[in-house]
């Protein structure tokens, strides 16, 4: 049974989350920054690309996420998009309007920080070391979640909670005095 020797001592490649915009842990560019609070990027979302996800895969969701805001704590979120179908292996450059129009079919976005979904990009205080901006894209055990009103921490614990697998690229950004 060749198949099946074959499936024993196969290893399924790693669940990777890369971008041909950010490198890991490499700068974000201005193309992807914010357009407000006293930064003047583009605000267009970065494209985004995997493999190897496990096989039971039912949809993904995507945080995007930066642990060093001055927030006491709870951080900033930028983009949060659930309900990506588990055919799907990318959202393309620009997939973070606000109004979805350029996300996978049956994609839902949370509001984020902000206060409105969509991409949101960097946009740091002006003086403080770069930041990072986690992406991580988590490969869920149930085909939708119902985020319907749900702030953006709920939707995350929710996310978390029906994770089996994650993959993560972190890009940084920072603004000079």
């Amino acid at each position: 049974m060749v198949g099946e020797s074959r499936k024993k001592g196969a290893t399924r490649a790693a669940f990777r989350l890369t971008s041909p915009d950010i490198r890991p842990n490499g700068p974000i560019a201005m193309e992807q920054v914010y357009n407000g609070f006293g930064c003047s990027g583009q605000n267009v979302s970065p494209a985004l690309r995997w493999s190897g996800a496990p096989a039971d895969v039912k949809s993904f969701a995507l945080l995007v996420h930066d642990p060093d805001a001055p927030t006491g704590g709870a951080g900033w979120w930028h983009w949060l998009v659930v309900n990506i179908p588990a055919a799907a292996t990318e959202l393309r450059k620009d997939a973070g309007r606000p109004d979805g129009s350029n996300l996978p079919f049956g994609c839902v976005q949370v509001a984020t920080d902000f206060g409105s979904p969509g991409w949101g990009g960097p946009c740091p205080p002006v003086g403080d070391k770069p930041h990072r901006y986690n992406f991580t894209l988590y490969a869920l055990k149930v085909e939708r979640l119902d985020v319907n009103g749900a702030s953006a921490s709920l939707a995350g614990y929710m996310v978390n909670g029906n994770a089996i697998g994650r993959a993560k690229l972190t890009g940084k950004f920072g603004r000079r005095k």
